[in-house]
C-alpha cells in the first residue's frame, strides 16, 4: 500500500527493553509517515520480585504464560496511568503499539520471541493494539531487529546528515541516515547489559549510577582487544543480537571499577567497529537510551568517534521516550500495511510490513481517561 499524507491521529506506544528496568510509555499524533508530534510519556520500574521472575524466563526458567500474562497486565496499568495523567481522552487513541518483552532472539534459526498477549491487552485497556512486529521479518529472512529506524528518519527529516541514532540499551543498535534519505541500521554490540550484569552481581545494584563505578576505574587495554575480536563486529550489516550474546567472563579477574571501565570502553568500541560499514562517517551522534545517563560511556564514545556525541535531548527529542514513541508509529504504519523494516535495515529481502492487529473491546473503547501514574509532559 502506498504511503499518503493524511491527518494526525493519537497512536500510544509501550516498550520493555532488553535492560529489564521497567516500562516506558508514550504519546504520539502522527499520520505513520512524515509527521510525528511527540506527545506525554512515563516510566514504570518493575518490581524486583517480577524483574527476578522475568529475568529467569529469559535464562529458559518459570512458567512462561504467567509471566507474559502478568506482564500484559502491568503494561495495562501503565496504558490507564498515561491516559489518566495526559489528559488524553481513551477513545482519541487510534492504536496501541505493544513491543512486549523479547525472551529469545536468534533470526539464524528464524526465532524470535516477545512474550504479551494483544488481545489481552486490548480488552483491558479498549483500545485497538498491534504487537508481535518482528516475526514477520524474521520469517521473511531478515534480522528482525532494530525495528526504529523508520521512526527516526521521519524525526530527523531536517537535521544535518549523514547522522547516527545510537541507541544504547541492554544491546547497542545504530541507525545510519545519509542525505539521499538512505537509511541503514543494525546492532552495534553490548549496550549496558554487561556493566549492569557486572555491577549486579558485585554490588547487588541494578546498574551504575551515573558511571561513578567505570569512571574511578582504568580499562585493561589487553582484556579489550581481546573482547572486540569477537567475529561480529567484522560481519556487515544488517545484523542483530541478542542481549547475552557476548561472554564478560575475561573481566571478572578484574576490579570492579575496572571491570566497568573496560565494559564500557568494549561498548563504545563496538559501535566505532560499525564505522568501516557504513557508507559515510557520521557528522554527529545522537544518542538514546539508558546509556545516555552514563558520562563515562558518553565520554568513551567522544574518544573513539572523535566527532560530536550528544544525547537525543540535543535535538529536542525524549530520550527515555523514544523506543515507546517508535512503537506507536510502527503501530500505525501496521495497520496502514505499510512497511516497518527495509532491506538495509534489517536485511529482509523487500520492505516488509508486520505486526498482528487485535481489536478492542466496545464496552470499554468508548471510556475516557482511566485513573493512576505521573507522566511527562508535552
Amino acid at each position: 500500500m502506498t504511503e499518503t499524507k493524511s491527518d494526525l491521529v493519537w497512536a500510544l506506544g509501550l516498550m520493555s527493553g532488553t535492560s529489564r528496568d521497567g516500562i516506558d510509555a508514550a504519546l504520539i499524533q502522527s499520520d505513520g509517515a512524515s509527521r510525528v508530534v511527540a506527545g506525554a510519556s512515563l516510566s514504570r520500574p518493575y518490581g524486583p520480585v517480577f524483574r527476578e521472575r522475568l529475568t529467569a524466563l529469559v535464562n529458559g526458567e518459570g512458567d512462561v504464560a504467567a509471566v507474559a500474562r502478568e506482564l500484559t497486565d502491568l503494561h495495562a496499568d501503565a496504558v490507564e496511568a498515561l491516559l489518566s495523567t495526559s489528559g488524553i481522552a481513551r477513545s482519541s487513541v487510534r492504536v496501541i503499539g505493544f513491543h512486549g518483552h523479547t525472551v529469545h532472539h536468534n533470526p539464524a534459526a528464524g526465532m524470535t520471541l516477545q512474550i504479551g498477549d494483544g488481545a489481552r491487552l486490548a480488552a483491558l485497556t479498549g483500545v485497538d493494539t498491534v504487537n508481535d512486529f518482528r516475526a514477520a521479518d524474521v520469517a521473511a529472512g531478515g534480522q528482525g531487529a532494530p525495528l526504529a529506524p523508520l521512526y527516526h528518519a521521519a524525526r530527523a527529516a531536517a537535521l544535518d546528515k549523514p547522522l547516527a541514532v545510537l541507541n544504547l540499551g541492554g544491546v547497542g543498535n545504530v541507525t545510519w541516515l545519509g542525505a539521499d534519505g538512505r537509511i541503514i541500521a543494525c546492532d552495534t554490540g553490548p549496550g549496558n547489559a554487561l556493566i549492569d550484569d557486572l555491577v549486579f552481581r558485585r554490588t547487588g545494584d541494578a546498574f551504575d549510577a551515573g558511571g561513578a563505578i567505570a569512571a574511578a576505574g582504568r580499562v585493561d587495554e589487553a582484556v579489550l582487544a581481546r573482547l572486540l575480536e569477537h567475529p561480529y563486529f567484522a560481519a556487515p550489516p544488517p545484523k542483530s543480537l541478542d542481549r547475552d550474546a557476548f561472554d564478560a567472563a575475561r573481566v571478572e579477574p578484574l576490579s570492579l571499577e575496572d571491570a566497568a571501565a573496560t565494559l564500557a570502553a568494549f561498548t563504545a568500541g563496538s559501535v566505532a567497529a560499525a564505522l568501516p560499514h557504513l557508507p559515510a562517517a557520521p557528522r554527529r551522534w545522537l544518542v538514546t537510551g539508558g546509556g545516555r545517563h552514563n558520562p563515562a560511556l558518553m565520554d568513551a564514545l567522544r574518544r573513539v568517534l572523535e566527532v560530536p556525541v550528544e544525547p537525543v535531548e540535543a535535538a529536542g527529542w525524549d530520550g527515555d521516550a523514544l523506543e515507546a514513541e517508535a512503537f506507536a508509529y510502527l503501530a500505525l504504519r501496521a495497520l496502514n500495511g505499510w512497511p516497518l523494516s527495509l532491506p538495509e535495515t534489517t536485511g529482509v529481502p523487500r520492505p516488509m510490513p508486520g505486526g498482528r492487529h487485535h481489536a478492542a473491546s466496545p464496552a470499554k473503547a468508548g471510556g475516557g481517561a482511566a485513573a493512576g501514574g505521573a507522566a511527562r509532559g508535552f
